[in-house]
């Protein structure tokens, strides 16, 4: 009797989920890099980008959409840093009701030790999956982040 053959499957042409797992394999890569100080990819890209703005501080909307994230996402991702201290919610200078995310000391001193981890694994990439092709890769998937013609497609 002839054994049964496995199925072969082929990758699937679907763009979304090749980039899903691509942004799963991405993410355990700076998740395990960043375990040792607490802090997921995620949160230290809102630290990061919080730090960037820190001359004129972003308000949750300015900050969601700079990060491609809807509020209600970008707000359950604010929580755990805002229960840890390294954010706060800063009244605007101008409209009081305007609410700005901004960083605090303690999270100045988190993005310092987690920077080195970081590095690594931004290192770690760059050795698996080459310099040149990763910042290929880097422009490639920025680019598609920046196009305003994806946001509108239904």
């Amino acid at each position: 009797m002839p054994k049964a053959r496995k199925p072969t499957y082929g990758p699937s042409p679907c763009f979304a989920a090749a980039m899903r797992k691509a942004s799963r394999r991405l993410t355990q890569l700076y998740d395990r890099a960043l375990e040792q100080a607490g802090l997921r990819s995620t949160q230290l890209t809102i630290l990061y980008e919080v730090d960037r703005r820190s001359d004129a501080p972003p308000t949750i909307g300015e900050l969601a959409r700079v990060l491609v994230m809807d509020r209600s996402a970008l707000g359950h991702n604010l929580r755990p840093l805002r229960r840890e201290g390294l954010v706060e919610m800063q009244a605007g200078q101008r409209d009081r009701r305007r609410q700005h995310v901004v960083l605090t000391a303690r999270g100045k001193a988190k993005l310092r030790e987690v920077w080195p981890l970081w590095e690594a694994a931004q290192e770690r990439f760059y050795q698996v999956f080459g310099e040149s092709e990763a910042a290929q890769l880097r422009a490639t998937l920025l680019a598609l982040a920046g196009d305003r013609r994806l946001a509108n497609l239904k």
